[in-house]
């Protein structure tokens, strides 16, 4: 294939990524028009079809998989390799990629890379929400940011947070009109409000520990989000009984508009760690963040 149609071969894997032109084209930054042109050109010089297009999604054909399957780590390693080039300018550059919960984008990456950012412009960053646990391989992403015991074994992890703890938090206006459960099981008997996973669609369910005994009780409640904040408000609000991560309520409870309750069933576990792949070759780019988020400890 002519050097000239690499770019075309760019666009094909794409849009097999994506599912999607719509997608594929924000991503490479270049109109839908001119990524259909480059795949049909394409195609047309191997005399195969590479992608069934239907009404709602985009799917490769059996040569289209076979062709992401041989290519598509070709151009990103190329693309790794040049990134990693970037060592020999005088200061760093590049895209970083990361997936992440909400609550670790935004109390541990946030800052890191507000800081990154103001001292290195050539930098950029892609920070992705993202409650589930996600191939980072597969979707591209340089890193990901999760709790240690959800990291797979043959990924490098890096520990950037201390241990947490959750908390179970009701308003003051709340408890006076219901009694402040004693057990996980007196859950029953409250309105919760409930956290629906964004990625796999279903509802969290509370995780209790006390010596031995390991919990998960599934609420019922009026409310349901799938974000921290509406959560926290709906709470201070008096509406219901909230299970969140410590950090995010203390200020809350040491001022009284928050009342802590099955303390006792809610012991420290593995905080957060930025895991990815054993065998990524660091840019200098990635290396300052992983440096940025070890100093927050």
């Amino acid at each position: 294939m002519p050097r000239a149609n690499i770019h075309d071969l760019l666009a094909f894997v794409a849009v097999a990524r994506e599912g999607s032109f719509t997608r594929a084209a924000a991503r490479l930054g270049v109109s839908q028009s001119a990524l259909s042109h480059a795949i049909r050109g394409l195609e047309e010089r191997l005399g195969l079809r590479l992608l069934a297009r239907t009404t709602r999604k985009v799917a490769p054909t059996e040569a289209g998989e076979r062709l992401l399957r041989t290519a598509a780590p070709r151009l990103d390693e190329i693309e790794k390799d040049l990134a990693a080039l970037s060592e020999l300018r005088d200061k760093p550059a590049g895209t970083i990629r990361i997936t992440a919960g909400e609550h670790a984008a935004e109390t541990l990456l946030w800052p890191a890379v507000a800081r990154l950012l103001a001292e290195y412009p050539d930098i950029k960053v892609e920070i992705i929400i993202d409650y589930g646990l996600t191939d980072i391989v597969a979707e591209r992403y340089d890193a990901g940011v999760r709790l240690g015991e959800q990291i797979a074994k043959d990924m490098i992890a890096v520990r950037i947070g201390p241990d947490m703890r959750m908390a179970v938090v009701g308003a003051p206006s709340y408890f006076a009109k219901q009694p402040r459960p004693r057990t996980p099981q007196d859950l029953a008997g409250h309105n919760c409000i409930n956290l629906r996973l964004p990625t796999l669609g279903g509802l969290y369910a509370w995780e209790f520990e006390k010596g031995a005994r390991e919990l998960r009780v599934h609420v019922e409640g009026q409310l349901v989000f799938n974000n921290i904040a509406l959560r926290l408000r709906a709470a201070l609000a008096g509406l219901g009984l909230a299970y969140m991560p410590e950090d995010q309520v203390r200020p809350y409870l040491a001022d009284g508009r928050l009342i802590r309750v099955l303390a006792d069933w809610c012991p420290p576990f593995p905080g957060y760690h930025l895991y990815y792949p054993s065998r990524r070759q660091l840019t200098p780019a990635f290396a300052l963040l992983v440096d940025a988020l070890r100093a927050r400890r």
